[in-house]
This record gives C-alpha cells, structure tokens and sequence, in this order.
C-alpha cells in the first residue's frame, strides 16, 4: 500500500504541476493556477499520514516506510526549486515572459550553482532522517527497525555522492571555450 501511495504521489505531483501551469498560463486564471501549486505539499502529507498509520496498525517497519521518508525528503529539498524552473519555463512559453536565464555552464560561478542544487540534497537527507528517526521511536522495537535505520545511510550516502560530484566543479572547474578568432568581435560580448 506505501509503495502504491508513493507511486500515485509522484504521479500526482506531475499531474497537479501540468494542472496548475495549464490552469495558469493557458487558461489565463494565474490565482487558481497558483492555488493548484500550492496543493502539491498536500501530497507528501498524506503519504506520511498513511506511513504513520500503516506503522500504528503493526505493520513491520521495511523499506518501503523508508523509501516513503526519502521521497518525503527529496520533495522538500529539490521539489520548489523544479516547480520553479518549470514554471519559468511555461511562463517564457505561454505567458509571453522572458526565457529563462540557463544556469551557468563554467568556472566558478557553475561550481556555486551544484552547491547550491547539493544544499537541497542536504536538506532532503536531513528531513528524511528526522522522519525516520521518529518512525524508529514511534515503532519503539529496536529489533524491527533495521530497515528503516538503513534507510538513515543510503539518504546520507546520497547525499556524500552528490557533494563529491558538486564539490568536483569547483576542483576541476570547466574553463569557457575561447573564443574563434575569425568571429567579428560585436557590442555586447564580454
């Protein structure tokens, strides 16, 4: 049933992104578009409503109660900041705004853009932990908890495999290609 409520959770989570842009952009209705946005918390509430229950009713803490607290937690860290780039997206394609500015692509300042996508993978796996550790204390059996104790490790392996791939720009940063010397230098280049 968890693994079921995490699957409709992501599902649903695209389908109120898509319903809330659309009502927004298409529509021209930017309040309810927002509105429907703003419902996407409500998702991860009620997965971790049915996890808590599903715990209360003896059910055996296993990976699933843990891969519910990882999805809760990855929703926390990174799940504002693809709503916003999205919706900047849908606002340039349909609502007539400017394109998006890309992230940086070299040198430092695309070294501090990955720590900063790194700090919602620290975020996700510091959320995630504290809501296995009260699962852990909720169960109360030290001897059923394992899995969710786990559960602990892999968000914070996660998150030491990211920082290693974000702190790798800032070592090795990538250096802007230079510029073609048979191209006519204009106003605006740096």
């Amino acid at each position: 049933m968890v693994v079921a409520l995490i699957v409709i959770c992501e599902v649903g989570f695209w389908v109120l992104l898509a319903a809330g842009l659309a009502t927004r952009y298409l529509l021209r209705m930017p309040r309810t578009g927002a509105a429907l946005l703003l419902c996407e918390p409500l998702l991860e509430v009620v997965l971790l409503v049915v996890t808590a229950i599903d715990l209360k009713n003896g059910a055996d803490p296993s990976w699933k109660h843990g891969l519910a607290a990882l999805y809760i937690g990855y929703t926390v860290g990174h799940g504002h900041r693809t709503v916003k780039w999205l919706d900047g997206h849908a606002a340039h394609r349909f609502g007539g705004a400017p394109r998006p500015v890309p992230p940086p692509r070299y040198g430092m300042a695309r070294a501090r853009h990955e720590g900063r996508i790194w700090l919602g993978t620290l975020l996700g796996a510091g959320v995630a932990t504290l809501l296995l550790w009260l699962a852990i204390l909720y169960v109360g059996d030290a001897g059923s908890t394992g899995s969710l104790e786990s559960w602990i490790g892999t968000a914070w392996r996660a998150a030491g495999i990211h920082g290693v791939i974000a702190a790798s720009y800032a070592i090795w940063p990538r250096r802007a290609p230079a510029p073609d010397p048979r191209e006519p230098v204009t106003a605006d280049r740096h």
